[in-house]
């Protein structure tokens, strides 16, 4: 699973927010929220892509931890892919958390300019771990031989690097308190999630899959500048998830969904019979 926020207005929210002076906003609480976010998940199983959307105040933890409660028990703890945000975090769910390499990577080029010996050792080791990355896909490795391949190739890339940080960190080679210091800072904290593709087999590098599919909603969101309500909002992410996920399908939209109001009962009855990857066969049956 992959998720991402990115904004989002929604005309009666903000009438709220303006409502909400200044003394008000002080009565009900410093945890009074303002903000309004657009989620995409992304969920890749058995061969299938679903797309989510979810606009509203929830963050993308929030969503997440929503959709996951949905699932049947016993089930293994499912990937999950982010940044590090802890608008993220899905609380007291059961998950194998996974931060994104290319935003890591990120706070490195950033500061290149200031820092650029040091930078430069931290972007030329993960873009060999990125080379390697791209020789997986490439050969069509499963996720087990992927796991062995970076163990063996990327493993030691990996611990060099750490190494590296934590030697410069110790010795005070690197002030805490600069940009480059908190770079450091930042990976060490999250090695362990941030490395999780040397652990476990199929865990992804980067979140770049939920922030192709924020795509499709910004572009919405240029197009149409606001929602009206939260239930039109909620309206309009539930069209766009059934399209987006018809799109990773490579089902004719418009079709699929001309077909779910024309056998609506069927639809309610059997549902797993009416998905973007199933509904063909289901027709053909009737």
């Amino acid at each position: 699973m992959y998720q991402d926020d990115t904004p989002v207005r929604i005309l009666s929210l903000i009438q709220e927010n303006k409502a909400l002076d200044t003394v008000a906003s002080q009565a009900i609480g410093a945890g009074t929220r303002s903000g309004m976010q657009s989620t995409a998940l992304v969920v890749e199983s058995g061969g299938h892509t679903i797309c989510l959307y979810f606009c509203g105040r929830a963050h993308a933890g929030e969503n997440l931890k929503a959709v996951l409660s949905k699932r049947e028990a016993g089930l293994e703890p499912p990937l999950v892919m982010s940044d590090a945000l802890g608008h993220n975090e899905a609380e007291g769910v059961e998950l194998i958390r996974c931060h994104c390499m290319a935003h890591g990577r990120r706070k490195f080029t950033e500061i290149e300019v200031a820092f650029p010996e040091a930078c430069q050792e931290v972007v030329i080791a993960l873009k060999q771990v990125f080379d390697h990355e791209e020789k997986t896909q490439k050969d069509h490795m499963s996720a087990q031989e992927r796991l062995a391949y970076h163990q063996a190739y990327s493993a030691p890339i990996m611990a060099t690097l750490k190494s590296s940080m934590e030697t410069q960190m110790a010795q005070r080679e690197v002030e805490p308190n600069s940009s480059l210091g908190k770079a450091f800072a930042y990976w060490l904290a999250h090695w362990q999630s941030l490395t999780r593709f040397l652990s476990v087999p199929g865990a992804p590098l980067d979140n770049n899959t939920a922030e192709r599919a924020l795509k499709l909603i910004i572009r919405q969101r240029k197009n149409s500048l606001f929602y009206a309500t939260p239930h039109s909002a909620s309206v309009a992410s539930l069209l766009t998830s059934l399209i987006a996920t018809c799109i990773q399908a490579g089902v004719n939209a418009m079709a699929y969904l001309v077909a779910l109001q024309e056998h609506r009962s069927a639809v309610f009855a059997n549902p797993a019979d009416w998905l973007p990857w199933t509904f063909h066969a289901t027709l053909t049956s009737h």
